[in-house]
């Protein structure tokens, strides 16, 4: 067995695949505080890549009957990876791949900027047919949820799909271990999926006034299953798992089209494909009973299924297949889990520390990214070794080009 066992007192056990991974004492705190509530259904399940987050850990499965959490979901709703094996080699592609990186930032906006009467960069100014496509399929759902919350529609919705956003988003193109070529992405619901979180954790903490006071922690604030905003967060966070599933889909398509402007040999690029969420939450049938699973940053894996597991700039990323294992309630870690915060990261490393930390791949190097420098993350080969009972590796992966958010 490779799991350890944290016993709560007054609450539900806490099973995690930690094992060679450092895991800090807020964490540990923070887990505690989830196992109280009298909703857990079994235990807890914590994945490697455990570290603290707002609310509820992340790195986390949190298996619920009869309640929902808003902020153990949190408000990058849908947020995953998406993986598309090409029929290109490392030898198809240019010697210098700055061209390459120039034109799949081109095609797809990333970062933000915000200014009176500008345009944030990071949105469409015109959106391309594919995006249009995808939001005409989103749209009918959007106005069935805004009816009800009309404070949802002064969001960036339709102008954001197929957009990449800031932090730890990102697209690269990579080479697995037989030198293939993937392009591989890491986004979600971008604004309107945080304007839903936002509004659904207040509206968890209004509806909980008078016991707040009783709860170990305010984001711990959860809906009863039969309340009218329980049913109307389930489907507003369905919605926005949609769109985040589309966004993936739209930003890989446009990748393709860019890189086939560069890339002279003609491709295929859907030979594998994964398209998976690790911030959500779904109906699901475990040992016999029909529960909520929300996985805060885990991905599932069921037996068979396929999912992505990203180290960080400069460290390797895997393409795994789930065992299905059932006291993780079938999941895996959703990368290599930070191991300081950002601000923490920015204190502690230079700009010459970035450089040297992601030699050898074509990406930005100044001093906005440092906080997502491969130092301020957890050693991705211990993560992987930790939940050797989750899943098996199918591909390794190493970046050649990142465009970082």
């Amino acid at each position: 067995m490779s799991h350890q066992i944290m016993a709560v007192e007054n609450g539900k056990p806490v099973k995690m695949w930690t094992e060679g991974v450092p895991v800090e004492d807020d964490a540990r705190r923070q887990l505690a505080n989830t196992a109280r509530m009298p909703f857990i259904y079994g235990h807890l399940a914590v994945m490697p890549d455990v570290h603290l987050g707002k609310g509820s850990t992340i790195g986390s499965v949190i298996p619920t009957q009869g309640a929902i959490i808003p902020a153990a979901v949190g408000v990058d709703i849908g947020c995953g990876m998406m993986a598309a094996r090409t029929s290109l080699v490392a030898a198809d592609l240019p010697d210098n791949l700055h061209p390459l990186r120039t034109a799949i930032e081109k095609a797809v906006p990333h970062g933000r900027s915000v200014g009176r009467g500008r345009r944030d960069v990071g949105s469409w100014e015109n959106p391309p047919a594919n995006v249009d496509a995808q939001w005409a399929a989103l749209l009918p759902g959007f106005n069935r949820i805004t009816e009800k919350y009309p404070r949802l529609k002064n969001t960036n919705h339709y102008k954001h799909l197929g957009t990449l956003g800031t932090g730890n988003h990102f697209i690269e193109v990579c080479l697995d271990e037989s030198e293939r070529v993937w392009f591989m992405l890491h986004s979600g619901s971008r604004g309107v999926g945080n304007a839903i979180g936002s509004l659904f954790i207040e509206l968890a903490q209004q509806d909980m006034r008078q016991h707040i006071a009783n709860l170990p922690d305010r984001d711990l604030a959860y809906f009863e299953e039969g309340s009218v905003h329980f049913s109307d967060y389930v489907e507003a966070v369905g919605w926005a798992q949609d769109y985040a599933r589309r966004n993936r889909a739209a930003m890989m398509e446009n990748v393709i089209a860019a890189a086939r402007t560069v890339i002279a040999r003609p491709f295929r690029a859907d030979i594998e494909a994964v398209n998976c969420h690790h911030n959500y939450v779904q109906r699901e049938t475990h040992f016999g009973a029909e529960i909520l699973v929300t996985r805060k940053g885990a991905v599932s894996a069921r037996k068979g299924e396929l999912g992505i597991i990203p180290g960080s700039m400069g460290a390797r990323s895997y393409i795994v297949r789930g065992l299905g294992n059932e006291a993780s309630f079938c999941s895996c870690s959703h990368g290599a889990g930070r191991a300081m915060s950002r601000n923490e990261a920015r204190r502690r490393f230079t700009l010459d520390d970035q450089i040297r930390a992601t030699e050898g791949v074509e990406c930005r190097k100044d001093e906005a990214v440092i906080d997502e420098i491969p130092m301020a993350y957890k050693d991705i080969d211990a993560v992987m070794h930790a939940q050797r009972e989750l899943v098996e590796v199918l591909h390794t992966l190493r970046q050649v080009v990142c465009v970082k958010g």
